[in-house]
């Protein structure tokens, strides 16, 4: 019999629960025991909704995020929470945040640290939109078990019947992810980890746990011989230390394991995972070199887009598979779950068509099981589900929506031309200071001000059609007058209008334009309590009009200093969309430029002349390996130049990347020369900046001063020793003051002094010069 199973479920609630609790408790409006009361409801939902499963994770639940819960369990914790006293889980948010909840910051008198610590860095998850806190290592690290999270959660899961399964992350890949903060080697540590991770394992065992899934990830990745011996070092310690008291499936997802393979195969496990929707060609090799005492796990459920598995055609090859594995065939989704959202059938006004080609989660693990039915019972027992099936997938494959013709030559009418600016940068940064009149260290910020309450009241009034067009015009211009006049006050240099109308920078766009649509309830999880709603990209893209020129205009309107138009470029609406997989996404991202271009025209044609393109998620779009990275970087960076480039010299284009670990792509992004390009670097301390050390980058640049994934307040001396550090390595004739990122998340009270102390400190660095 074929076993199931999934590796992991979204943990935010179908409505978002997880996000509001953790919101009003870190305002200090709920208790730590009501946030932890949620957290065991949704675990007991989420695992009601896998009770089909064989096999059901346990631990994949977090607060916040996996890799920070991995690193409370191995007991490492930076240096600078460890005086505080109270809770773990005040700890744990301090890591992730900076402070923990509203009132719990009252350790100034004994712990030193009233105003809260330096937040943990974050990054991406591998090529995902998902963000974890980086574990910090330094010669003196040390590893110490505290298994209580883990096991309170299977406790729960015993009480109710679960057929657990134990998800934690594995050692390699956690010490690959990390981050040393001195010069260690990152491996010389694996022999303090093992013990701990032993120690663990032998935990679970002495609570009757059978199975446990440790996650590798890094093995889809190119890895050097010494993290290849590691890998075997690991596993081979690991079952001499539980001398087999449980068995292990070690998780691979996100791409193929290729020269890893027989590494993967020979590691002395009892089970392998592989993600048979990027490593499909390899099941073959991986069925043959896995030993016949292993289990072999196949991820044949896409676990990070949304379209409606082809069950009949993964019938076709997985069929042969099962009668050879028989017993020794597991079946799950590619990867976890928090990729997608929850549950299609809370979408009540999705269009009905293409309602029928989607899958949500809880769908995907319907899908699972008609999969299990028909390799266990035959097709048979499930022929109206695979019918139904089927006539999905193909009223998809053959629906006109999906395709026009005009925008499929448009396409193939891209020249080179297109993506050439007039002039070189040299000569377009002498017309553009002409024009700007900009002080030395020009501040800005990157294009949002505070969601205030009164903004989305009037979104939500008016979205429910309480409030009219007219009247939500007005209340959008208000509070723009009001980013204008704060901006004014605070002495900005080139402002922006502080995206009031946007619900969300990737959302606003796709909703005006042709082939995308929308989910009410799509939510996904980015990081902590930060949730987005990722379009559906089904058809082919166009502009039917003007999306953001009518709000540039009436801000610069408002105000005699340069007024930023804002933009979300190609590439980043393409990767935070659920794109569709029936054309190469190079395809739907030259689509999606021209469209844009269009609009840069037309804001320019307004009379504006600084025009900023994010592109946040450039480098998350990167294959895994880097031999594949150069055809995308081919067209990603090409979509950006169709995109920018039709502007005439004396405009100023920005981009934007926020969390991007780009040293080793920074030639790819000089490449898109805009005129200035805006940089996370302050939880990194400017180390995003070495790359400068060896590379001439020719444009301007603003290095983020401002940490906006934090409520702590940045001072004027901390602004000012981050830029000097940068003025180290970038002319300080060239450099920008902003911050990291845009402020819809922050609140104005916040957000004030915090651009008080940076305009301060500009003003600080302009006086020195």
């Amino acid at each position: 019999m074929v076993i199931t199973h999934n590796l992991g479920f979204p943990r935010i609630g179908a409505k978002r629960e997880l996000k509001f609790a953790l919101e009003s408790y870190w305002k200090g409006e709920s208790s730590r025991d009501a946030l932890k009361g949620l957290g065991a409801e949704l675990r007991q939902r989420h695992w009601s909704h896998q009770s089909a499963l064989d096999l059901t994770p346990v631990g994949d639940f977090a607060f916040y995020d996996q890799m920070l819960d991995m690193s409370f369990t191995l007991g490492n914790l930076p240096e600078r929470v460890s005086g505080f006293h109270g809770d773990v889980l005040d700890n744990y948010f301090r890591v992730a945040r900076g402070r923990s909840a509203k009132g719990l910051e009252d350790h100034s008198a004994c712990c030193g640290a009233g105003d809260g610590v330096a937040a943990g860095e974050m990054t991406k998850w591998f090529d995902t939109n998902y963000h974890y806190i980086v574990p910090e290592f330094t010669a003196e690290t040390k590893f110490a078990l505290d298994a209580t999270r883990l096991l309170e959660q299977l406790a729960e899961a015993k009480r109710l019947g679960v057929k657990a399964k134990p998800v934690i992350i594995g050692p390699v890949t956690y010490l690959s992810l990390g981050k040393a903060k001195d010069d260690t080697d990152k491996l010389a540590l694996l022999p303090r980890l093992l013990p701990v991770y032993a120690e663990l394992l032998n935990q679970l065992a002495a609570q009757g746990v059978e199975w446990v899934q440790i996650d590798e990830p890094i093995l889809v990745t190119e890895l050097t011989a010494e993290w290849q011996h590691a890998i075997k070092t690991a596993y081979t310690i690991l079952v001499k230390q539980t001398t087999g008291k449980v068995k292990l499936l070690l998780a691979t997802y996100f791409g193929q394991l290729q020269e890893n393979l027989a590494l993967a195969c020979q590691l002395p496990v009892q089970g392998l995972h592989l993600d048979a929707i990027n490593a499909r060609a390899e099941v073959s090799a991986v069925v043959e070199q896995l030993p016949q005492d292993r289990v072999l796990s196949l991820g044949v459920i896409n676990g990070r887009n949304i379209w409606k598995t082809d069950l009949n055609a993964v019938l076709e090859w997985l069929t042969p598979v099962a009668k050879k594995l028989g017993d020794r065939l597991w079946i799950a989704p590619s990867c976890s779950l928090l990729h997608v959202p929850v549950d299609l059938n809370s979408e009540q006004k999705l269009d009905a068509d293409i309602r029928s080609w989607l899958a949500f989660a809880i769908q995907k693990l319907d899908e699972l099981k008609v999969l299990a039915t028909a390799l266990n019972q035959g097709s048979a027992a499930v022929k109206n589900e695979l019918e139904a099936n089927q006539a999905a997938i193909t009223a998809r494959r053959t629906s006109p929506r999906a395709n026009n013709a005009a925008v499929k030559a448009a396409v193939a009418a891209i020249t080179a031309g297109m993506g050439q600016r007039q002039s070189a940068y040299a000569q377009r940064a002498s017309k553009q200071a002409t024009l700007l009149k900009l002080p030395a260290y020009p501040t800005t910020t990157i294009g949002s001000f505070p969601q205030t309450a009164e903004i989305r009241h009037a979104r939500s009034e008016f979205k429910a059609g309480r409030l009219d067009e007219a009247g939500y015009k007005v209340a959008m211009q208000a509070e723009i007058a009001r980013s204008v006049r704060e901006q004014e006050a605070l002495g900005l240099d080139v402002l922006v209008h502080g995206e009031a109308e946007r619900n969300d920078m990737v959302e606003y766009f796709g909703e005006q334009l042709d082939g995308y649509t929308f989910s009410q309830f799509g939510w996904v999880q980015s990081y902590g309590s930060r949730c987005v709603k990722p379009p559906i990209l089904f058809g082919d893209i166009a502009r039917p009009k003007a999306m953001t020129v009518e709000w540039s205009r009436y801000a610069q309107s408002l105000t005699a200093k340069p007024m930023k138009g804002m933009l979300t470029g190609p590439v980043t609406i393409l990767n935070w969309s659920f794109v569709r997989d029936d054309q190469p996404r190079s395809v739907s991202c030259y689509q999606l430029a021209l469209a844009i271009r269009e609009e840069v025209l037309d804001l320019e044609k307004a009379g504006v002349r600084v025009i900023q393109i994010d592109e946040a998620a450039l480098r998350e779009g990167l294959p895994l390996r880097k031999a594949q990275w150069q055809e995308y970087l081919g067209w990603a960076v090409e979509s950006f130049r169709i995109t920018a480039n039709g502007a005439q010299d004396e405009t100023q284009i920005h981009t934007h990347m926020c969390y991007s670990e780009f040293n080793d792509i920074i030639e790819s992004i000089a490449g898109m020369d805009a005129d200035v390009i805006t940089i996370e670097t302050s939880r990194s301390d400017m180390e995003l900046l070495d790359a400068f050390d060896h590379f001439n980058y020719p444009n301007e640049i603003g290095p983020g001063v401002y940490d906006i994934h934090s409520p702590n307040i940045p001072t004027q001396a901390h602004i000012e020793q981050l830029m000097k550090k940068a003025a180290e390595r970038i002319p300080a004739e060239r450099l920008w003051v902003n911050p990291d990122c845009g402020l819809k998340t922050r609140a104005w009270e916040e957000v004030i002094p915090a651009l008080t102390n940076m305009v301060a400190a500009a003003k600080a660095l302009r006086n020195a010069a």
